[in-house]
């Protein structure tokens, strides 16, 4: 079978696993989709190794023997779990890999079982034709990146972190595709930088009573009077270097003019892409869930709620600061999920090789750096000294709403797009 149409059917058999990740751990896991990994790896003379954490909590490693054994590897990651889905909600069931209109539809499609479905396609390929890349490639198809990683990338750290010792740089998801600019000019951000994550669990206390009588000391008053202020709070405008460079770029290419003394005004001129650079601008902290009570007319001694924050690199300590600020007193925090920024120069012989891959297969590819607003699972691999980058090629129609596909309804991912990603990291691996 064509590489090209290999990667289709192993995107669509990906996505047909339910792998989904709520937060829970009560899920189906990834225990299925990770089998199946490492029965198409096995196939063509790898030797994978398969790793439950938890029940059902499954990720799978192995190693493509490169031409000189003796230079650093490469790390290519993906992730193998998926956020939920309402199938009410989409046109076609976000399960069932339905190819319609050019894509295919699905959990997955995007964020991230392409990825993972064109590095099986080309490993696939390279191994049945005998074409080593030049260094050896480490391969990780890892659970629990959507829950921050504790079940799979951050647990093969600190469990098999030998699996990975001689690895210095590495690619994954939320990087290289498209932006229109013109017919003859696409730009290609390629993530360099992304935000540290910590998510925040407050608790307000107070006194218990009936519904009925007067309290002074209500806990969900309490609670919520500082949620409304976290979540009007506005943070101060820091541009990086990573966004200050994005901006120039940017800027240059669709001829808008780059006012240093208000970032905010550029941006709103860039149209989709100000959904991809604004939150990179400055610290944020949304309140996301609420809990409190569990009678009408009964006032609970304690209230709960759940805050997403998220801190540029180099800015984490005052992110906090103000943080708490907005907070108030009376309020305790506890941090449930904490992860770094991170931030590498656009530069180097990795990043050339990216560039010349792009470029290769579309001549109107220009490569510039972006800062993530997210995260990935190259936070728990830089603690290892692994370089990383997000590198997920995809040549997209210019009226896709790409950002709007992660964790959104109906996600998919164009066919032709895949076949694209799967030739420009193939011309990558033989660069890198």
């Amino acid at each position: 079978m064509a590489v090209e149409d290999e990667v289709v059917e192993l995107c669509r058999d990906l996505i047909r696993f339910a792998s989904v990740n709520d937060g829970t751990g009560r899920g189906p896991g990834e225990r299925a989709a990770a089998e199946y990994v490492a029965e198409k790896l096995a196939e063509v003379g790898l030797e994978p190794q398969v790793f439950e954490s938890a029940p059902h909590r499954t990720s799978v490693v192995t190693r493509m023997e490169g031409k000189d054994t003796s230079r650093p590897a490469l790390l290519i990651h993906g992730h193998l779990d998926v956020v939920p889905a309402e199938p009410k909600e989409w046109t076609y069931d976000p399960f069932a890999a339905e190819v319609a209109d050019g894509c295919i539809w699905g959990r997955g499609a995007v964020d991230m079982k392409d990825m993972d479905a064109m590095v099986l396609s080309l490993v696939r390929d390279r191994m049945r034709t005998g074409r080593k890349p030049p260094r050896d490639v480490v391969l990780a198809f890892v659970a629990d990146e959507e829950a921050g990683g504790v079940f799979g990338a951050q647990w093969l750290v600190e469990n098999k972190p030998e699996l990975f010792a001689d690895c210095s740089e590495g690619i994954s998801e939320v990087g290289g595709f498209s932006v229109t600019v013109t017919d003859d000019l696409r730009l290609y951000p390629i993530e360099t930088a992304q935000k540290g994550m910590a998510w925040i669990r407050l608790t307000a206390t107070g006194t218990a009573g009936h519904g009925s009588m007067v309290n002074d000391d209500n806990a969900v008053t309490r609670l919520c009077e500082a949620v409304a202020r976290v979540g009007r709070h506005q943070f101060p405008l820091h541009v990086t270097k990573t966004v200050r460079a994005f901006l120039a770029e940017v800027s240059d290419a669709f001829g808008i003019e780059l006012d240093a003394d208000d970032m905010e005004a550029t941006v709103a001129k860039l149209g989709p892409l100000a959904r991809i650079v604004g939150a990179t601008l400055r610290n944020t902290a949304n309140p996301t869930m609420l809990d409190a009570g569990y009678k009408h007319n009964v006032i609970p001694g304690s209230a709960h709620a759940m805050i997403d924050g998220r801190f540029l690199p180099g800015f984490e300590k005052e992110w906090e600061a103000e943080l708490d600020e907005a907070i108030g007193p009376g309020i305790t925090r506890e941090y449930t999920h904490y992860d770094i920024a991170l931030e590498t120069d656009f530069e180097g012989a990795l990043v050339d090789a990216m560039s010349a891959a792009l470029k290769a297969e579309d001549p109107g590819a220009r490569p510039i750096p972006y800062t993530l607003s997210g995260g990935t699972d190259a936070k728990s691999f830089s603690r290892l000294g692994i370089r990383g980058f997000g590198f997920s090629p995809l040549r997209l129609p210019k009226d896709l709403d790409f950002s709007g596909m992660f964790h959104g309804v109906d996600e998919r991912v164009p066919l032709d797009a895949l076949a694209f990603g799967t030739r420009v990291l193939d011309r990558f691996l033989d660069q890198a």
